[in-house]
């Protein structure tokens, strides 16, 4: 350690040599009559708001390699970069240091800030306050000072590297923005990023690729795609002449009234006000052919006089008349005649929709139901709450939106939560919830679309916004006398004085403690209340999501070993000073002597079992999590529900045909939730100005997704690279499991504002729908023992995907792109996007 701090030493009089000669140029450490240290501090936040602009250099994504000692500064896996903020004054006053604190958001953890003239300190999450020691420098109009900074892992996007710097002027409350900080566009503030080696790597085409891109070289004629529906449907028999459409007309259906009145408006929102064409449907049920005589099947005949629906159920006539809208083109035209037999892939059909990090407006979240509907999407994942953010009124428990759906500078957090996520301190992004109304009409309006709403409330990790909403809950009550209810649902064991650190860079109060009785008592409270919301809109609720994951301490994790530690590959961490989650809490000590729980590692999922109890008590049939939630349990037996779904978020390079194999095998109902190919968080294309997170895909554009082949994962090891463009083998191993569906994932880190979320959605939204209603025939069956890996083996009919997708690309370019923005969604263009 002595030898650490020597060094450190070192390079801090290095740097403080350099910072003299950097003022001798920028009027460093000087004062005049008119910089800001002369101002009121009202006065002072608004000429640095004005006036102070606040840039990012990286230097390098490997600092490691030019001599910076990563381990010792703690990074996960050693794994450091460099670079800098730049402070510059774009003013006409002066702006001296002191008085004053600059916060910043950073999605990677910051190391060290190597400058003398500041302090720094980490907030929570991704909060860092930097302070300038007063009168170390001075900022002349123009001038600048470079302040070096080290974070962990890498930046390699520009959404990396967030906006909404603001300052805090002592003895001024009020904050700030910087207003040339105050951008989405991050291009205005980040000056460099390095070049990435895994982006270069991942260009290499995959033989799939090439396929591809000699099939969109002769794509499907006029014909072929005027007779393909998208999704594809089972099969279909052309029949003689086409159908002119210029509306619909909907008559003998087994629809509702608001079933039929969101088909009609489907059809208005194509443009289809003309000629309709009649379109009689009936339930015929089990009459149909064995194949489709299934929940969601159809027989559709198109003929030149007018269509007719033959369902299996309403789900089945709404579906079948989707069919026809997607055959027919924005603004009316010929449909071919022929008979469609069809039926869904997956009961699970799904779209995950984080709108706990970042806040999606109700009418955004209808115009993805409406495209749901369109394309037979039939389950929409409701992230409500997180760390960052909880999103639904519960009645009775107003500080759940009051404090926890919104974003303040309050360091006490007792009227909000501090901001995150470049929200800045006054939500510009991030704030709001849905009120009680705003989620019961969201509800119907989803299922008058034969789309069911999931909700999930994450338990009992990513739990921060609930958790502080419910301290200052405690605090309004027990300063009124009223100790009982200030208790009832407190979600912390006070004398808990555990040490962690989140995923997101969060302390003991992400996790709500499961040892009280406040944590039952708040689940039973909130799940009962969102039952009653669904039972209100006449959609019952049948699958509630308990979430469950990563309720762990990250700094205990592989990537690190003790300070005296000799391994070069992982960083230092004071281990003996880290607590896994609840390790001390006298709460949980108690709980797990008396033998309710054999370790602290089991109390989630011995919380997750209680819930389920709680969730029957509901009359809700299904509880989901995501796959760590159910970690130590010994199967859906352990759960109190009819059935236990799991939401599996391995990638296929690290494991995912294994763990699909275990889930099924143990019989949960699994859904597949692959971060490689349904993240739609993840960059389109590698490239930086893409945004996105990119753990698990540098570029995951629709053909990825379109290529994905669900029921035998080990395939896709032959068509597609691992995150960094590397082939991998997988080699399945025991029968093959069964799956209940897939789902994509929108979470919304970097989704600041509705217009990304979109951009993000669409169209990758369209190729989820293909893959979860169709499997396509270049799909091979499932077998035990096959081995595959890109560019060894040959067993995948390549040509076949490549046909399949071209035809697919070409009813997206020149039919769905155009409904698209007939529908008024922000998208990426291009049917390969």
């Amino acid at each position: 350690m002595k030898q650490v701090l020597s060094n450190y030493l070192a390079k801090l009089i290095l740097s403080s040599m350099t910072v003299a000669v950097s003022c001798l140029l920028t009027a460093c450490g000087g004062s005049s009559d008119s910089d800001s240290a002369n101002l009121s501090p009202v006065a002072r936040a608004a000429l640095l708001g004005d006036n102070l602009m606040v840039r990012v250099a990286i230097d390098t994504n490997d600092a490691a390699k030019s001599g910076t000692n990563c381990a010792d500064l703690g990074a996960d896996w050693a794994s450091c970069a460099r670079g800098k903020l730049i402070l510059e004054n774009d003013g006409g006053r002066s702006i001296a240091a002191g008085g004053w604190t600059l916060y910043v958001h950073s999605i990677r953890r910051i190391l060290m800030v190597e400058h003398p003239a500041f302090a720094w300190k980490h907030i929570t999450g991704d909060l860092y306050a930097l302070t300038p020691r007063a009168g170390a420098f001075t900022l002349g109009a123009g001038e600048r000072i470079e302040v070096p900074f080290v974070g962990e892992y890498w930046y390699q996007r520009y959404s990396d590297l967030l906006p909404r710097a603001y300052v805090v002027a002592d003895g001024n409350a009020a904050p700030a923005i910087l207003k040339h900080n105050d951008t989405d566009d991050e291009t205005r503030y980040v000056d460099r990023i390095p070049p990435s080696a895994d982006d270069a790597a991942a260009f290499a085409a995959t033989p799939a690729q090439v396929q591809r891109a000699r099939a969109e070289a002769a794509l499907p004629s006029a014909q072929q795609v005027a007779a393909r529906a998208l999704p594809a449907v089972l099969r279909s028999t052309p029949n003689e002449g086409v159908a002119q459409i210029g509306g619909i007309e909907l008559s003998r259906s087994g629809l509702t009234s608001s079933q039929r009145a969101a088909l009609e408006a489907r059809a208005a929102t194509l443009g289809l006000t003309g000629a309709a064409l009649r379109v009689n449907g009936q339930i015929a049920g089990g009459s149909l052919p064995t194949d489709i005589a299934r929940a969601g099947g159809y027989r559709l005949t198109i003929a030149q006089g007018g269509a007719n629906i033959d369902a299996f159920d309403a789900a089945g006539l709404f579906y079948g008349a989707q069919t026809l809208l997607s055959l027919t083109p924005a603004g009316g035209g010929n449909v071919p005649a022929m008979t469609i037999e069809d039926a869904p892939r997956y009961t699970h059909r799904g779209m995950h929709v984080d709108v706990a990090r970042n806040f999606r407006q109700p009418a955004t979240l209808r115009r993805l139901i409406d495209q749901m509907g369109a394309y037979k999407l039939n389950r929409l994942h409701l992230h409500l709450s997180d760390d960052e953010g909880w999103r639904i009124e519960i009645p009775g428990l107003p500080e759940l939106t009051d404090i926890g759906a919104k974003r303040c500078h309050d360091l006490t957090e007792t009227r909000c939560l501090v901001p995150q996520l470049a929200s800045g301190p006054d939500n510009r992004s991030g704030g709001g919830y849905l009120s009680r109304a705003d989620y019961v009409a969201l509800v119907r309006y989803a299922a008058d679309r034969f789309v069911e709403i999931i909700p999930e409330i994450d338990m009992p990790g990513h739990a921060r916004a609930a958790v502080v909403s419910m301290e200052a809950r405690f605090q309004r009550l027990s300063a009124k006398g009223d100790k009982t209810g200030a208790n009832a649902y407190r979600l912390l064991d006070p004398a808990d004085t555990s040490n962690a650190t989140t995923v997101q860079f969060y302390d003991r109060r992400s996790f709500i403690n499961p040892c009280g009785d406040g944590a039952q008592r708040f689940a039973s409270k909130v799940i009962g209340e969102i039952a009653a919301m669904h039972r209100e809109a006449g959609a019952p609720l049948s699958v509630w999501h308990f979430g469950g994951d990563e309720a762990k301490n990250i700094l205990l994790g592989a990537g690190f070993q003790p300070l005296d530690g000799t391994d070069p590959g992982k960083g230092h961490v004071n281990l003996a000073a880290q607590d896994k989650p609840w390790g001390r809490s006298p709460q949980c000590a108690a709980l797990i002597a008396s033998g309710k729980a054999a370790s602290v590692d089991e109390l989630p999922s011995m919380f997750a079992r209680q819930v389920s109890q709680i969730v029957r008590n509901n009359g809700i049939g299904t509880m989901a999590a995501w796959q760590d939630g159910i970690k130590h349990a010994k199967g859906p037996q352990d759960f109190a529900t009819s059935n236990t779904m799991v939401t599996m978020w391995d990638t296929i390079f690290w494991g995912a045909s294994d763990t699909v194999q275990a889930l099924s095998g143990q019989g949960y109902k699994t859904v597949l939730a692959l971060p490689d190919y349904l993240y739609f968080d993840f960059p389109y294309a590698f490239d930086q100005r893409e945004r996105g997170y990119y753990w698990g895909s540098h570029g995951t554009d629709s053909f990825k997704t379109f290529s994905l082949a669900p029921d035998n994962l080990p395939q896709n090891a032959e068509i597609m690279a691992d995150r960094d463009g590397k082939p991998f083998e997988v080699t399945s191993a025991g029968p093959a499991p069964h799956i209940e569906g897939i789902q994509g994932q929108a979470w919304a880190e970097v989704m600041r504002t509705d217009p990304q979320f979109e951009y993000m959605v669409y169209p990758r939204l369209l190729a989820l729908a293909e893959r979860a209603w169709h499997r396509a025939e270049w799909e091979r069956p499932y077998r035990d023992g096959e081995r595959y890996k890109l560019g060894d083996t040959d067993k995948v009919d390549k040509a076949a995907l490549a046909r399949d997708w071209a035809g697919f690309a070409s009813v997206v370019q020149n039919r769905e792109l155009a409904k698209l923005k007939r529908a008024g969604a922000v998208m990426r263009e291009g049917a390969g996007s």
